[in-house]
Parts: C-alpha cells; sequence; structure tokens
C-alpha cells in the first residue's frame, strides 16, 4: 500500500474552500478547548474511527486532522484500506494551523474573578 498523501494546513484550507470535508479525529474534550473553524466538519474521534468511517463519504474530497499529524495518519491509512482514494492526512493538525494563522474556535476562558464569583454565588 502506498503511503499517505500529506498536505500543509494552508493547502488543506485551500482544498476545503474548494469543497473537501475536514474530518477531525481528535478527542471531544480536545475538540471543546480548540477547534477548526471551518464550515464542513465530521467530529469522528479516531477510538471510534474503524466503527464509523462508513459515515465518511467516498467520492469527496478528504482532509483528516488530529492535534500534531499521527492520529491522522493512522485514520488516512484506515480510510485507504476501506478504499477511500481522495484522502489526504494535514500535516502537523491543528497545532501548525493555529500558527499559521488559520481560524480555529476557542473555549472562552473565564477569568479568576469570574470564577471567584461563581464560588461566592453558589453559596448565597
Amino acid at each position: 500500500m502506498s503511503n499517505p498523501q500529506e498536505v500543509s494546513p494552508k493547502a488543506a484550507l485551500a482544498m476545503i474552500q474548494k469543497g473537501a470535508l475536514l474530518v477531525d479525529v481528535r478527542e471531544d474534550r480536545e475538540i471543546a478547548k480548540k477547534s477548526f473553524d471551518v464550515p464542513d466538519i465530521m467530529l469522528i474521534p479516531l477510538r471510534e474511527f474503524e466503527q464509523r468511517y462508513k459515515e465518511i463519504p467516498v467520492n469527496r474530497k478528504v482532509i483528516i486532522a488530529c492535534h500534531v499529524g499521527n492520529r491522522g495518519l493512522m485514520a488516512t491509512r484506515i480510510l485507504m484500506n476501506h478504499g477511500y482514494r481522495k484522502v489526504v492526512n494535514m500535516q502537523y493538525g491543528i497545532v501548525r494551523w493555529e500558527k499559521e494563522g488559520l481560524p480555529i474556535k476557542c473555549k472562552p476562558k473565564q477569568s479568576a474573578g469570574s470564577w471567584l464569583m461563581q464560588i461566592f454565588s453558589r453559596k448565597s
């Protein structure tokens, strides 16, 4: 079997803008902290990938992404083993995506003041 093709985050974004589907294979808790801000995305954690890969359209270009690229490579290989031919892995995952200034959504961080207010407001 051939090695999975890899693309840079900028190339991935260009592909997404032309209709490719981004599949994020990170865990829910990771996605809750920071996620790709793109209009068309599927979330399938790698631990569920073997059971759920059929949810991904076979005839569409697919970009697999994770935190730094390792889980993405595993998921890309799984798809290739199941006959997917239009699948690529995003190099260096969301870490490089964010470094390159591409769109992300972050969970708003709570300030210490709001955290203290929550504690004191519970007691009353």
